[in-house]
């Protein structure tokens, strides 16, 4: 292993070689360091935009630079387009040290090609599609479709996957294992920021850069290490030799984080994490149950011949992805009169408090009535007897602290991936000495959704100018209620992100007015996944005193 020149060593470096990045007149914000295939999001209204070096280069007689999608450890990508066939395409630029000894260049450029040979001799959908290798003064580029999507370790910076979506993911990565393992070909750099996450639930497994073709001779660096070593198995830390296990110990450790949000195995620096991945026991995750936990924990065996192989992973994973049908359609049983459901309004987020708000930038829990059937697998009803009402919350969902803004009114639950929170709050009309709650559910609402609009309910670093679509009266259990969805931009100018949430409105007979608040990520991947949530809290909400 290296020692990077006495560096001190990090577990996210370069992992061949030490790469310096492209050093574009852009802001420094790159979006996708680590995921060259993905095209990033604009950035944020630079008022005059430099355009890269390199921009317009015409490669090979055919292949039009337009613009730097990322870099990774190989080299940089470029979106591109293919003026001989006119459609747009990814190119893999090599990027090389100018200090590296020539041995070591070579090995780069080889190693490249190893990559477009590897990718290219295998037919699987789940597997990046290489169209050419253009040579320039000796230098390989690689010439690939064009994924529009994001990584999969782009995505879970927003918050970790629910076991079936985890095991679809799983199944399509194992799915290009397979091709490869057939193939003779080892992957050998598994990782989340190389499973792309492409239109139409369409799943790639990218970057073969490091891959092993049998009967190729073996490249290495001088003192380098190859892979990354969270995700590395054992077997290759200790030097022998690898096999297809050696993958499915490396999609363990990425089904592993897309439940509980990181690698068991990552450490400070690098020997700490491979001391770890040779040493350490990862806890069960709490996440993943059954078929999945299963899969994770067998293919996270230190032994690689006590792993599943890819037979019995694919049936776990499967099982998974299509629980029962009893499982999968027990929650829509609900019954008309609250299909609409129940979302929750702005002052009810005030008694939530600043420091439990900004804390949970995302948590979720779902509620349960007594006309919705039976919970799904693994969640729990818990009963707020303070409020005289009862939520369903998932196992290892963490009931919010209350701190000294607490009334005794509300009760939050968070995940730990802070990606969708959920919370109840409850406002006494003998308590209500300022005549605050408004004469009905209905009117309760549209009095909050102007404060929406000027960015002043809750402090959620709402940004002003929210849209909002109040559904005005609806019906809870036959009676009047409301409800309201809120779009909105979170007010960090770093890192301003679109946030979505659902209010649901009830004032009960006595005059006490509930809200039921399901906060989201306003786009990506768990915008979908927090609708849901947020329908199912509704349709599961119970409340004793109507």
């Amino acid at each position: 292993m290296s020692s990077n020149g006495g560096a001190p060593y990090r577990s996210d470096e370069p992992t061949s070689f030490e790469l310096q990045p492209p050093q574009p007149n852009l802001p420094p914000v790159v979006p996708h360091p680590d995921n060259p295939y993905a095209t990033p999001a604009p950035p944020a209204a630079p008022s005059a935009p430099t355009p890269d070096p390199g921009t317009g280069r015409l490669i090979a007689g055919r292949y039009r630079l337009l613009a730097k999608l990322g870099h990774g450890g190989m080299g940089t990508v470029w979106r591109a387009k293919d003026e001989t066939v006119d459609r747009e395409v990814a190119v893999k630029e090599p990027r090389v040290p100018d200090h590296l000894p020539e041995r070591e260049r070579a090995n780069a450029y080889e190693r490249m090609r190893r990559e477009a040979r590897a990718a290219a001799r295998l037919d699987h959908p789940a597997v990046v599609n290489v169209h050419d290798v253009a040579v320039v003064d000796g230098r390989p580029w690689i010439v690939m479709e064009l994924v529009q999507g994001r990584s999969l370790g782009d995505a879970l910076q927003e918050g970790t996957l629910g076991a079936r979506d985890a095991a679809r993911i799983g199944l399509e990565v194992l799915g290009a294992l397979e091709a490869a393992h057939a193939a003779g070909i080892l992957h050998r750099d598994v990782k989340p920021d190389n499973v792309m996450l492409g239109r139409h639930d369409r799943v790639v497994l990218t970057d073969f850069g490091i891959a092993q073709i049998e009967g190729e001779t073996n490249l290495t660096d001088t003192g380098g290490f190859v892979g990354s070593p969270e995700y590395i198995a054992p077997e290759r830390v200790l030097g022998q030799r690898p096999g297809p296990a050696s993958d499915l110990w490396s999609l363990g450790v990425v089904l592993y984080a897309a439940t509980e949000g990181v690698s068991p195995f990552r450490r400070s620096n690098t020997p700490a994490t491979l001391q770890s991945v040779l040493n350490a026991t990862p806890a069960l995750p709490a996440a993943a149950q059954g078929p999945l936990a299963e899969a994770i924990n067998g293919l996270l065996q230190k032994d690689p011949a006590r792993r599943p192989d890819a037979a019995r992973t694919r049936a776990l994973l499967e099982q998974a992805a299509n629980p029962p049908v009893q499982a999968a359609t027990q929650v829509v049983r609900i019954p008309e009169s609250v299909k609409r459901g129940i979302v929750l309004g702005p002052k009810a987020l005030l008694g939530i408090g600043a420091a439990v708000v900004a804390g949970a930038v995302g948590a979720y829990l779902v509620v349960a009535d007594p006309f919705a059937g039976p919970l799904p697998d693994h969640w729990k009803v818990r009963e707020e007897k303070v409020l005289g009402a009862s939520l369903a919350v998932p196992d290892g969902y963490k009931r919010g602290v209350p701190d000294e803004t607490d009334d005794g009114h509300w009760v939050t639950y968070t995940d730990e991936s802070g990606a969708i929170w959920i919370g109840l709050r409850l406002d006494k009309k003998a308590e209500d000495t300022g005549n605050s709650i408004a004469d009905s559910a209905a009117a309760e609402m549209y009095d909050d959704n102007s404060d929406f609009k000027e960015g002043t309910a809750y402090d959620l670093n709402m940004a002003e100018g929210a849209r909002t679509k109040p559904e005005g009266e609806t019906t809870y259990q036959g009676k009047s209620a409301a409800e309201n969805t809120v779009a909105y931009t979170t007010t960090d100018s770093q890192n301003p992100r679109p946030r979505e949430m659902r209010i649901f409105y009830y004032k009960t007979s006595a005059g006490n007015m509930y809200k039921l608040t399901v906060n989201y990520p306003g786009k990506g991947d768990f915008t979908d996944r927090g609708r849901e949530v947020a329908q199912t809290a509704v349709d599961n909400l119970k409340i004793d005193d109507l």
